[in-house]
């Protein structure tokens, strides 16, 4: 059998040539070098892309009625705003949509729920119920609106934190019973962080309420945030933990 070099000289194929081919193959074969800066480079970009995907704030929306809007205060006094300082000034990076209507009930909550709440939002403390109970809505009514509420949001993977309202003393004991089961139960049966009662500490004190007994002063607000403030970094907690 005829060595190699002769079959490439036989078909017109000269030395110089074939170095040069192999010369050609050669360049176009990567170095480890570059394949090394190639995977260091790779792993650059995904550490950045995490590093700036954690660096968002956390997107949470207020979604409530009066309480929730800052009815009879300022912009700067309302619950979503309030609330917000008061977790920066704990380091928390957080940006809260104020998704307040005055007047709302839990079922005008549902029917808007998917365009209040854009698109990115992470968390959403839900404070309805109120002015059900002030109409004497029926406990169920009221608990079926929110159920379609918690239902929508969680279709979506937003995380929900409940907060609660208690019923006016004046209603009865078996309504006040019903109504503020509403949100043990939802809160029990879907592992939601719950704040029992949204104006604890406010309802009943004139000193923080404004002329209608019923809706906090910037100082009642003061109140409310701070009592809410554990719960809120609990959900946040829970919120980082299911980005990370």
């Amino acid at each position: 059998m005829k060595p190699l070099i002769h079959v490439l000289k036989n078909a017109g194929v000269s030395r110089r040539n074939i170095g040069a081919d192999s010369d050609a193959i050669a360049a176009f074969q990567p170095s480890r070098r570059m394949v090394a800066a190639g995977m260091a480079f790779a792993l650059a970009g995904v550490m950045i892309s995490e590093a700036s995907s954690a660096a968002q704030p956390i997107k949470l929306v207020a979604f409530g009625d009066s309480l929730t809007a800052g009815y009879g205060v300022g912009p700067a006094d309302a619950f979503p705003v309030k609330l917000a300082a008061a977790l920066k000034a704990k380091g928390r990076d957080v940006a809260i949509s104020n998704a307040g209507v005055s007047g709302d009930t839990a079922s005008g909550g549902a029917d808007r729920v998917d365009w209040s709440v854009p698109e990115g939002t992470q968390g959403v403390i839900l404070s309805l119920g109120a002015n059900d109970m002030l109409r004497g809505v029926d406990p169920k009514t009221t608990r079926a609106a929110l159920t379609r509420i918690l239902d929508r949001l969680q279709a979506r993977k937003i995380s929900v934190m409940l907060a609660g309202m208690r019923a006016a003393p004046n209603l009865g004991l078996d309504y006040g019973k019903s109504f503020e089961k509403i949100y043990t139960d939802l809160a029990s049966e879907r592992g939601l962080t719950l704040y029992p009662f949204f104006l604890e500490g406010v309802a009943g004190d004139r000193s923080l309420n404004q002329t209608d007994g019923i809706h906090p002063n910037p100082k009642g607000v003061d109140v409310i945030v701070a009592g809410m403030l554990p719960k809120v970094e609990e959900f946040l907690d829970k919120i980082e933990a299911g980005r990370s």
